[in-house]
This record gives C-alpha cells, structure tokens and sequence, in this order.
C-alpha cells in the first residue's frame, strides 16, 4: 500500500478544507465545481453554443470579410448573445481579473482548429494588441489570455512584440459599422516586417462583432511580403 508524502497530504487536506468553506463555482453558471472541473463546469461546456465554423467553408463568419480583406479562414468558438452565459464570461475575462477563462477556452478550441489543415498551417499566433494604457489598467490583454491558451494545444509560438497598439482608441461598443472603422484604420503598427514575412498569421480576437479591427489590423499585416492571415475569436457576435 502506497502513502502520500506528509507534505502532499498536507497540502490535500488543506485544499479540501478551504473548498468546503470557499469552493470554486463555474464561472458562466455559479454552480458549484465538481473536483475534476476547471472554471467552467461540463454542462455549461456542452450547453453553451458552439459555431463549428472552424469545420466550415465560406461560414457565415467569413463572409463578413468578403470584399474587405483577403482571409484564409475565420472562425469562433462561440456563438454571442447578450444577458447570456457567453456574456457573462466574456465579462469576467475582460473586466474582472478571470484570466484564466481565455487559457482555457483557447486551449479546448486549439484541440478543435488542428481538425482543419488549414489551421495546422498556422507559424504563428498575434492577438488583436492593447494600447499600453489601457493593458496597464486592465493589467493584462484578454485576447493574449486566448492566445496563451491556443498556442500551448497547437503547438504554435504566441508572440506579442512585433504588432502593436500605437493609438488608443475609443471603445467600440456603441459604435455602427463605419464609426467602427474610422476609430480603428490607423491605430496599428508593426515593429520589424521581417519577423511576419513569409508567414501564415493567425489574429486572435476576444469578440468579433462588425469586423473593423481585424480588418485594420489584417490589411496591415497582409501589405508584407507572403503573409497569409487567418481569425479566430473567443466568440462572434450578430451571426
């Protein structure tokens, strides 16, 4: 018969004590975690709405890019609703410190895009950049939680370094299609073409809603020498 170590028992014990005072709750429905649980809990990762666009051709994600820029695929794990379970993590990942809601999600979802041969092309990962004001506030880039995530299932390098965030920007919220794109056409820049050249970028988003800065971001990155870009959002939102 094998015995813990004390310090591991210890430490068991320990974390079974605080559980029963303080357990750990999914954070898209507040139920309580079953201990094999991480975050959210196996019926919200069932029940909550997935697109399969990442198994699709010409989705209907892709096609909000059509005659703006020239994508080699778009998808999103999820579909986007207000005062629904999907808003309310993406809320947590954004404005209350739930880092870890982007990780992993990003790593479930980069499970699925290596289904897609397209997605395996992938050489590396960019998110969708904060200015630094704003990353300094928040304390971290949401959309690089995502990223961190996908990269460690696909085994793709994240880098954060050489596309930017030059100007800030109001927020896109309450803001139609055009306004959208007016607020994001010049805000990027990118700090050493050769590191891109050549390559298949994957853009990661947290939510894609009209598009506006991905397209910005993407015609940016497209103008180097044999970049092919590719999207993938946490969520799509008004498809």
């Amino acid at each position: 018969m094998k015995f813990q170590k004390p310090y591991k028992l210890l430490k068991s014990v320990f974390s079974d004590f605080f559980a029963l005072f303080y357990p750990e709750v999914c954070l898209a429905c507040n139920r309580v975690l079953l201990k094999h649980e991480e975050i959210i809990c196996n019926f919200c990762d069932i029940e909550l709405p997935k697109t399969l666009f990442h198994t699709m051709k010409e989705n209907p994600l892709e096609k909000i890019f059509w005659g703006r820029v020239k994508l080699e695929s778009v998808a999103a794990r999820y579909y986007f609703r207000k005062k629904s379970k999907i808003q309310r993590l993406m809320h947590r990942l954004k404005y209350k410190g739930a880092k870890e809601i982007g990780i992993i999600i990003g790593e479930k979802y980069g499970h699925e895009l290596l289904e897609n041969p397209i997605f395996r092309s992938v050489n590396v990962i960019v998110p969708i950049p904060l200015h630094p004001d704003k990353e300094r506030i928040r304390g971290y880039n949401q959309s690089e939680m995502f990223g961190i995530g996908l990269s460690q299932s696909m085994n793709i390098p994240q880098d954060t370094k050489h596309f930017l965030k030059a100007t800030s920007t109001e927020s896109q919220t309450k803001k139609n299609r055009y306004n959208r794109w007016e607020n994001v056409k010049e805000i990027f820049t990118i700090v050493d073409e050769d590191f891109f050249r050549g390559k298949h970028i994957l853009l990661i988003d947290d939510i894609i809603t009209t598009g506006a800065t991905i397209e910005a971001a993407a015609q940016m990155l497209l103008k180097i020498e044999g970049v092919r870009v590719s999207v993938v959002g946490i969520a799509a939102a008004g498809v």
